[in-house]
């Protein structure tokens, strides 16, 4: 087996899932601002260090992604970030884009920039103590969109960036997340991210990325969050599989779904009845950003010193998502005592 595989099948295996923790400055800044917390360097490292310490980590987490400034921070205790990580068994891992830039030809739409003097900022990264990382291309959905324009360089970009990643010795999280913004169905959600995904494996393909060493971030099959047509998790579990079947090669060990705009809970039964239903052969997790935050930060915003209640809380969604991975989570176990 390869080294790379053997990292994505330890970030993904038993039930871990990812937790997304690469907010750049701007959008912690917002998330901090929002529960009424000034936003600076300290402040943005002591939430941080309270998740990665939690013992939920140990149990439920196999990777943590991070911004830049994070990655190169040390702990109150001298640690650095990515030791931390590793001293619980998980693995420390990086966003490596720029951001997502108006597309020139299609305003309306984005394409992810970051490819200039990535092979150098990977050398570092590995050296800082990264072995996976994470690049997202963002697809819009309507009648025009996603434009094959769109659709062309954002899986481009995502496959040279993969091919830059697997020479560094690093696994690449392959991110291409279709919104959920909009009123459009589960039916045309599912048509339009298909259409992404096949696109994606076509370019990883001509760029000779191994995919056995990646990870596939999707969306999962969802109606625009303006929609009036909702659909039960089971209807959500049922579409979601038939796009991975449909669109993702078999040689992928696994997916880590990301939360796209659900809350804690939707995005937790969701995935749980994603796995109950699961006919495949890929490990099917969570790379989850807020759906696994926001409670704790809340909580936290309240006294910023409680160490040991914001990681209890944390600890709880931890292992709840943990649970949707094994399709062993239900809804009476959600009121922690």
């Amino acid at each position: 087996m390869s080294e790379l595989r053997k990292i994505a099948l330890q970030i993904l295996s038993k039930g871990k899932g990812i937790l997304a923790a690469d907010e750049s400055t701007a959008t912690m800044t917002k998330r901090l601002n929002s529960v009424n917390i000034k936003s600076n360097e300290t402040n943005r490292l002591i939430f941080r260090e309270i998740l990665f310490s939690s013992s939920s980590v140990k149990e439920c987490i196999g990777g943590v992604i991070l911004y830049d400034e994070t990655l190169r921070q040390k702990t109150s205790s001298g640690k650095t970030i990515p030791d931390l990580i590793n001293s619980s068994g998980s693995l420390a891992g990086i966003k490596v884009d720029t951001g997502a830039k108006v597309l020139a030809g299609s305003k309306e739409e984005k394409v992810t920039e970051g490819l200039d003097g990535l092979r150098e900022r990977l050398k570092d990264y590995y050296n800082l103590g990264a072995r996976f990382t994470k690049w997202r291309g963002v697809f819009s959905i309507s009648d025009k969109y996603p434009s094959n324009l769109s659709i062309s360089v954002n899986a481009h970009a995502l496959a040279r960036y993969a091919a830059l990643v697997q020479e560094a010795g690093m696994v690449p999280i392959i991110e291409p997340e279709v919104l959920m913004d909009g009123g459009h169905s589960a039916e045309v959600c599912l048509k339009k991210t298909s259409e992404v995904i096949k696109r994606c494996y076509e370019e990883l393909e001509l760029n000779k990325v191994d995919l056995k060493g990646t990870i596939l971030k999707p969306n999962m099959i969802l109606p625009g969050s303006k929609s009036d047509n909702k659909i039960s998790n089971e209807e959500t579990a049922e579409l979601t599989l038939r796009c991975l079947k449909d669109s993702v090669p078999s040689e992928v060990p696994g997916i880590a779904f990301l939360s796209g705009g659900q809350t804690e809970i939707e995005a937790t039964a969701n995935l749980n009845q994603i796995n109950i239903k699961n006919d495949t052969n890929f490990i099917i997790t969570y790379s989850y950003g807020r759906a696994l935050q926001q409670s704790a930060l809340e909580f936290w915003s309240k006294d910023i010193s409680n160490k040991v209640g914001t990681q209890k809380i944390f600890d709880h969604r931890a292992k709840m998502c943990t649970l949707a991975a094994q399709g062993k989570w239900s809804k009476n176990l959600e009121n922690p005592k």
